[in-house]
């Protein structure tokens, strides 16, 4: 992993979100406070976070989306376009989606490995201390936002529901750290 796959990154999320402006700022936002981590790892594994920042929600693109499941599509382009590994398993297990995989019925993480505890939680973090807007805002609001947006049917409502005070932890776990 080298910055040259941190920039392939920034440029796949801003070519292939920019039909989808509110989540590419949210996607810049990630990528800001994933930069902000980076001194925590080593070199790589730091690269490997802010390049799954740039990515995690790349599978929404419609040029991206296969499956309807934005973790696992946008993992399935990370490998395909040659991602390090831990960009592939942080982009597909970021923010708890084997919890929304669960609700929906989803059993496609054998196909990657689960990422490092400490690196997967700096990007979860990040995730859940971002708006829609690319602006920093605490995790509970955060999840409150996610939680109107989606009708309680809706696998992800379901899923933030079911694992909210696990991700609020999470939070609190790199608040320890950084």
């Amino acid at each position: 992993m080298t910055a040259a796959q941190v920039n392939q990154a920034r440029v796949a999320a801003q070519t292939r979100l920019d039909v989808l402006p509110l989540r590419l700022a949210h996607v810049r936002g990630v990528a800001t406070a994933a930069a902000a981590l980076r001194g925590h790892f080593d070199v790589i594994t730091g690269d490997c976070l802010v390049a799954a920042a740039w990515l995690h929600d790349i599978g929404h693109a419609p040029s991206v989306r296969m499956t309807g499941f934005h973790p696992v599509d946008g993992a399935l382009f990370a490998r395909r376009e040659g991602f390090h590994e831990l960009v592939v398993s942080l982009v597909a297990f970021h923010s708890g989606a084997p919890a929304e995989a669960r609700e929906r019925g989803i059993s496609a993480f054998s196909a990657f490995s689960e990422p490092p505890q400490r690196v997967l939680d700096a990007l979860t973090f990040c995730d859940l201390t971002t708006g829609p807007d690319g602006s920093t805002v605490a995790a509970h609001d955060r999840l409150q936002e996610v939680l109107q947006r989606y009708e309680p049917d809706d696998p992800v409502h379901r899923a933030v529901y079911c694992s909210r005070d696990e991700l609020l932890a999470t939070v609190e776990r790199v608040h320890g750290w950084i």
